[in-house]
């Protein structure tokens, strides 16, 4: 959808104009990556995947494919960490392999900035404060990737998502992108120890504390 119901014009038109010259730019870079992708990975050239977008709606979520396909002896696809290819960790460390979502901004499934779009089971995890995250267009960078990405707990992350949320304007989406490009060239915060990208949630504990909105502004700040 050109203009999804909610979402401010000021924002679409900010994504749509940004969106349209990017890919015209780096169009020799997306053939590019397209073709060493087919080389070395084989088709599909894209990974796609259900995602939970605005108002937790599901779209399919574009990124350029980083693993294998291999398979085990009963036919069972192996550990993330053995199909990533040096290729693919390369896309990944400098976040080329996210490039395919500008489609996504293109159709108004997402944003240029917003709280990244995670995978549909989260959903049922998520607490009432949690959720609000889907409260505006995810997106392709946000709040919590230049807060630290996934170095961070996925409480913390969440508390940037929905402090975004309630302080959204054009300045700070350009100020998250100006810093963005920053984080991608130091490579910071591309994943957890131990884990390929990041673990998966499986909720936040009711032993836990939570911190109160005003709390959760002070830590982004």
């Amino acid at each position: 959808m050109l203009f999804p119901p909610g979402v401010p014009t000021s924002k679409r038109l900010f994504d749509l104009l940004i969106t349209s010259l990017g890919v015209v730019i780096i169009s020799p870079l997306l053939l590019a990556l397209a073709l060493s992708i087919w080389l070395v990975h084989g088709l599909p050239v894209l990974f796609r995947q259900k995602r939970p977008g605005y108002r937790s709606q599901p779209f399919m979520n574009l990124k350029f494919r980083t693993m294998t396909e291999r398979r085990d002896a009963q036919g069972n696809l192996l550990p993330d960490a053995e199909r990533l290819t040096r290729l693919g960790h390369f896309l990944r460390s400098t976040s080329l392999d996210e490039l395919p979502e500008l489609l996504n901004v293109l159709r108004g499934e997402m944003s240029l900035v917003g709280p990244r779009p995670l995978l549909m089971q989260y959903l049922e995890r998520y607490s009432p404060e949690q959720r609000r995250r889907h409260d505006v267009l995810p997106g392709m960078t946000g709040w919590a990737q230049i807060n630290g990405r996934n170095v961070l707990t996925w409480e913390e992350k969440f508390r940037l998502d929905v402090w975004y949320v309630d302080h959204w304007s054009l300045w700070l989406d350009v100020k998250i992108l100006l810093m963005t490009f920053w984080k991608v060239l130091r490579r910071e915060g591309i994943s957890q120890s131990g884990h390929v990208s990041a673990e998966e949630f499986m909720g936040t504990p009711l032993s836990q504390p939570t911190q109160s909105r005003e709390d959760a502004i002070d830590h982004a700040a």
